[in-house]
């Protein structure tokens, strides 16, 4: 039997799926792919706790917030017959129909604009970018129409809308779609912006994303979608809400601290972990979650009580969250308490290679981050 290309792997499964679901009347197709869903997106770990990869946590709080209210619907390229892009709508267009889970043409300027204006008129769009790279398109319908009119209206005209899709590099992806728009969006006022890292951040922000009145940014990252995580009993509800703008010690510690967002979390937690072995310094780990905005007050605390600060970030070195948070502590109390110089750990300044080898060097990873933490406590 020859062997067959990736894209043509891809449009069999494709036709498979089609063929597959043909089979079955609407409803019967929805009930199927909700079991699956089901069925796959939990697991025993081995402490007993449920495990869920980020795409069925993403999955699972848009559909309850598509369930709950009426007005929320979910719009973008390929996410509908598609089941999306990365699969995070798998299920949604027969679960909840045309009306609600919406595909459109390619045009980011065009169906921005749609879903701008389908928040002003009262709805709670849920627009999926299939890569922020591609928002830039719509930098305008963002920025100056979602983000501005409730301050022009004189707080008349909320804007309940959420952006989301993914933020950052992925892997050989190439410089056109491997930019973080986190320091971008967080400086826009009018915006609030999340990155989330664990499964049970994407579930509570996404949910929260979508119940605030005013326009969300939700930064995703498309290798994050196949991990798994831990979740909690209380996370598994629907009713589980995480607050904008709190961020999250995942791990406690007294000798210093690690600030990040996103993926880059997990490589602070792998750092903290050998810092731990090799030197016995304890770290601890802050997950910002939120952007704008921005916790600094758990940031501050931490400092205060460890006296060293490393910030982790995959964004371009120059105007970046770490520059920010390294104002924040020049600007409070927090300054005091410093032994010594806060190190920042970025992206390179240079626009993201398309060959693995210089790609892995241009962000930063576990080793990135155990050298600046070295460099700091003086190790």
């Amino acid at each position: 039997m020859p062997k067959l290309s990736s894209v043509a792997k891809t449009a069999q499964l494709a036709s498979q799926a089609v063929k597959l679901q043909t089979a079955r009347s609407l409803p019967q197709a929805g009930q199927y792919q909700a079991m699956r869903m089901v069925d796959s997106r939990m697991a025993s770990s081995a402490s007993g706790l449920k495990t869920i990869t980020v795409r069925d946590a993403l999955n699972a709080g848009l559909a309850e917030e598509l369930d709950k209210d009426d007005d929320v619907f979910l719009m973008g390229e390929e996410v509908a017959q598609y089941n999306g892009a990365y699969k995070v709508s798998k299920g949604l267009l027969d679960r909840f129909g045309e009306r609600r889970v919406i595909d459109t043409p390619i045009t980011e300027m065009g169906f921005t604009g749609l879903a701008v204006g389908a928040a002003l008129h009262g709805l709670k769009p849920v627009l999926e970018f299939m890569t922020f790279n591609f928002a830039m398109q719509a930098i305008d319908q963002i920025v100056n129409s979602a983000a501005k009119t409730f301050y022009m209206s004189g707080g008349k005209q909320p804007c309940n809308i959420t952006f989301r899709g993914p933020n950052g590099a992925a892997a050989g992806v190439g410089a056109q779609h491997s930019q973080c728009y986190a320091a971008w969006y967080g400086s826009i006022p009018g915006l609030k912006v999340v990155s989330p890292y664990s499964a049970e951040d994407y579930k509570g922000l996404i949910k929260a994303a979508i119940r605030d009145p005013n326009p969300v940014v939700f930064l995703e990252n498309e290798i994050a979608y196949g991990e798994s995580f831990e979740i909690s009993e209380e996370a598994l509800s629907s009713d589980f809400v995480l607050p904008i703008g709190k961020a999250n010690i995942e791990r406690e510690g007294t000798d210093i601290t690690l600030v990040s967002h996103s993926r880059s979390v997990k490589f602070c937690m792998e750092a903290a972990e050998t810092l731990e072995k090799e030197y016995g310094v304890k770290a601890e780990v802050i997950n910002l979650r939120s952007i704008k905005p921005l916790d600094v007050p758990t940031i501050v605390e931490s400092v205060k009580k460890t006296n060293h600060l490393v910030t982790v970030e995959a964004g371009f070195p120059a105007f970046g969250v770490g520059s920010e948070i390294c104002a924040q502590i020049m600007e409070s109390e927090a300054f005091d308490y410093l032994d010594a110089p806060v190190e920042r750990c970025t992206g390179c300044e240079v626009p993201t290679p398309y060959a693995k080898e210089l790609e892995d060097f241009a962000f930063p990873d576990r080793e990135i981050v155990l050298r600046a933490s070295r460099k700091v406590l003086g190790l």
